[in-house]
């Protein structure tokens, strides 16, 4: 009995994972991660809490489902980031008036200057992050991603 000789091209010689989506998707992440951490003022402050005090900065009497929603942050991970929020004491954990299981989460006044003083980094940060494309691929880069998380879900 003889073994069929192995093909001469398999599936597996053209995929490239340095040129695949989710790869250079998690590259992009990472720098502008580096980038945050090194123009934040607030060395304590992550992106994702930026992104979090943001969100319960606009919808001010949110559940922490509404802040998973909005953030694009797990259920874990958004409770740890509100956690360590709310110990900086930049946001508050309270019990729904009308829905004693619900909590619902407001930034203090110190969340709230946090945020204000933050902000102006966040844009730098932002900038820093398209590095050299010009405003047409900027643009296109956003609807791109855009289009991208909109796309219905594939199971």
């Amino acid at each position: 009995m003889s073994r069929a000789p192995a093909p001469s091209s398999r599936a597996s010689d053209d995929y490239h994972f340095n040129e695949q989506v989710g790869h250079l998707l998690r590259r992009a992440y990472q720098r502008h991660v580096a980038i945050f951490q090194q123009a934040i003022p607030d060395s304590q402050l992550t992106a994702a809490q930026f992104v979090t005090l943001c969100a319960v900065r606009d919808q001010q009497g949110a559940s922490l489902n509404d802040i998973a929603k909005i953030t694009a942050i797990d259920q874990a991970t958004i409770r740890g980031v509100v956690e360590r929020l709310q110990t900086r004491g930049l946001i508050t954990v309270a019990r729904d008036a009308t829905d004693g299981r619900k909590v619902t989460v407001t930034t203090t006044p110190e969340g709230d200057a946090l945020t204000e003083r933050t902000v102006p980094f966040a844009h730098d940060i932002t900038e820093q992050t398209y590095g050299p494309l010009n405003p047409a691929e900027r643009v296109a880069l956003v609807y791109l991603l855009k289009k991208m998380i909109d796309a219905p879900d594939v199971v």
